[in-house]
């Protein structure tokens, strides 16, 4: 790792944050004009998630920037008219179809690596078979293509899917939207612009791409925010940041050196701040330690923790009301109603944003009513309660 250059610019605990806030879309005016297109190419990366409860977390991601969008128009934003691919990125993310060039350091390293998971006798054969199919029958799914499974576990894959996902891995096939969760899957000559169809930007200058964007995305960031924003390497940030255009700076109560959009330090963060039940993986709090860094705020996805020892339930996501986490709360849908089954808030003040955004989100997908059930502390439940019937 290479040293650390001088800050050139002290910041508060409490500028960060902001900063952080107005970058990620969750402080001043919304663009509602550029929608959902606009948030994407903002964050730079949507992840995608199985989980459905409210809704799958690609479309919580948008309506907690803009409000209730309609969940139909976020699907046609991400996956018509060539604008979005899905790809590897903090994990399988919606990616602006404009970076598909500077992701070609990792197409290329998964090609010099051979396989991602499984290997096959005769990729040659498998992987050939695929591209004809996709060549004379246009965009597929695992299953119009041949089946996705083996009949095991679901890593049992077939040749098939084994087969595109190297095609996918390697850039010669994308997956070009989500049908009743499945990928489908399509020619990149035919998906990608032909202006963007290339692997001609070297590894250095990708990464280049992809620290000033992330940078741009946080709006501050420590050399570890950055590497885990698009899932680099500690050393592939260091020997880039450099030439990012991103201006070192220190960070109260921060103890590793961090890095500033210009951009955002053109002017301070101003307007209304949003308040809205986050997906756990909102980009936002995805990376745990800098969540906790700068809200104080310690959150896990115990979806897949065992019953019995889940602390704030199993799909318990994170209120942000003010510009600073305040609470979870943990929905369910019966019928047309949401139900909190758990709502855990940090005192009398979280109440009334805890039922603005329980009443927006059942608004949002349909439900007509919202209940409460368990509340911590037991205190605020008739509040709470109260608040909702207002």
């Amino acid at each position: 790792m290479t040293t650390a250059p001088p800050p050139q610019l002290s910041l508060s605990a409490d500028e960060a944050r902001r900063l952080a806030l107005r970058a990620q879309g969750f402080l001043g005016a919304p663009d509602r004009q550029a929608g959902t297109r606009g948030v994407l190419r903002s964050l730079g990366a949507v992840q995608l998630d199985t989980i459905s409860v409210l809704a799958r977390s690609h479309e919580l991601i948008p309506y907690a920037r803009l409000g209730a969008v309609g969940r139909d128009a976020v699907e046609r934003a991400y996956w018509t008219e060539n604008h979005a691919f899905e790809y590897w990125s903090h994990a399988a993310c919606i990616l602006p179809v404009e970076e598909w060039p500077h992701f070609a350091f990792r197409r290329r390293a998964m090609r010099a690596r051979g396989h991602r998971w499984h290997r096959l006798a005769d990729a040659g054969r498998s992987c050939a078979a695929v591209l004809d199919q996709l060549t004379s029958q246009g965009p597929q799914t695992s299953t119009q293509l041949g089946g996705a499974k083996n009949g095991g576990p679901w890593w049992d894959w077939s040749e098939t899917k084994i087969a595109v996902e190297w095609l996918l891995d390697t850039g010669q096939v994308v997956c070009t939207e989500r049908r009743g969760w499945k990928r489908v899957y399509d020619l990149a000559e035919r998906a990608v612009p032909d202006a963007l169809l290339h692997d001609d930007i070297e590894d250095a200058e990708c990464m280049r791409r992809l620290v000033a964007q992330a940078g741009a995305a946080m709006g501050v960031a420590t050399r570890a925010d950055l590497a885990d924003y698009h899932r680099l390497k500690g050393e592939q940030v260091a020997a880039v940041i450099d030439g990012t255009g991103l201006v070192p700076v220190e960070v109260e109560g921060w103890a590793k050196p961090a890095w500033a959009d210009p951009a955002a330090l053109a002017s301070e963060p101003r307007g209304r701040h949003r308040t809205t039940l986050l997906s756990p993986f909102d980009s936002l709090v995805w990376d745990r330690p800098r969540t906790e860094r700068i809200f104080g705020f310690t959150h896990r996805l115990e979806a897949y923790t065992p019953k019995s020892k889940r602390v704030h339930g199993y799909f318990a996501m994170p209120l942000l009301a003010g510009g600073r986490l305040v609470g979870r709360v943990d929905p369910a849908r019966e019928g047309s109603t949401l139900v909190a089954r758990q709502v855990s808030l940090d005192g009398p003040k979280a109440v009334q944003p805890a039922a603005d955004a329980i009443t927006e989100a059942a608004g949002w997908v349909g439900c007509g009513e919202a209940r409460v059930e368990r509340v911590l502390p037991e205190t605020l439940r008739e509040p709470l309660v109260m608040a909702l019937k207002r």
